[in-house]
């Protein structure tokens, strides 16, 4: 007997049958189709902001600007790679959106950590060489984000490579008679 376990593709209402849902859920992207729709998404919206900032910070102060559109960037951020960089079929609810927003800090806090350690080891470099160290560094960061949204955040819908099926009944455990106690090999 095949123990059995939950299939994301069919109908709680109906274990057996299929979804017949009206507008089926998009297929998963794989590993590298995600990364590009991640760079593209993610790069694309930091571009918009990086021009929407100038343009909100004439009404006020510029800190305050950065922190509105960065907030506008994150959130919309999440939704596009909610349905299409990872390709959930839905939007993502407010636990998704902490967890992407925290992955965020993350990451920002990495390219502030390069960016500290540099000024240490180097009292004055020039702009090359910050510019060379924030770029790894975001890159990296990046990378790590993609990994954590990936893995962690919007793993619903399809197996985490991190934890196994689970069976939905209990698999069958072998009765011990009394034959099969005292038997001996």
């Amino acid at each position: 007997m095949e123990p059995q376990t939950a299939d994301r593709t069919q109908s709680p209402s109906s274990p057996s049958s299929p979804s017949l849902s009206s507008s089926p859920s998009p297929a998963t992207p794989g590993p590298l189709a995600s990364f590009v729709r991640f760079v593209v998404c993610g790069g694309g919206i930091g571009v918009l902001s990086s021009f929407a900032v100038p343009l909100v910070a004439m009404t006020m102060p510029w800190a305050v600007a950065n922190a509105v559109i960065t907030v506008a960037s994150t959130l919309l951020c999440t939704e596009l790679h909610a349905l299409f960089t990872f390709g959930t079929g839905r939007r993502p609810g407010w636990r998704r959106h902490l967890q992407s927003s925290g992955s965020a800090a993350a990451a920002y806090a990495v390219t502030c950590a390069a960016m500290f350690l540099l000024h240490v080891i180097q009292s004055a470099p020039g702009m090359l060489t910050e510019q060379a160290v924030y770029l790894t560094a975001s890159g990296l960061a990046g990378i790590g984000r993609f990994l954590v949204l990936r893995l962690f955040v919007f793993t619903s819908g399809r197996k985490s490579p991190l934890r196994p099926g689970r069976p939905l009944l209990p698999l069958p455990r072998p009765v011990l008679t009394q034959a099969a106690v005292g038997a001996t090999c």
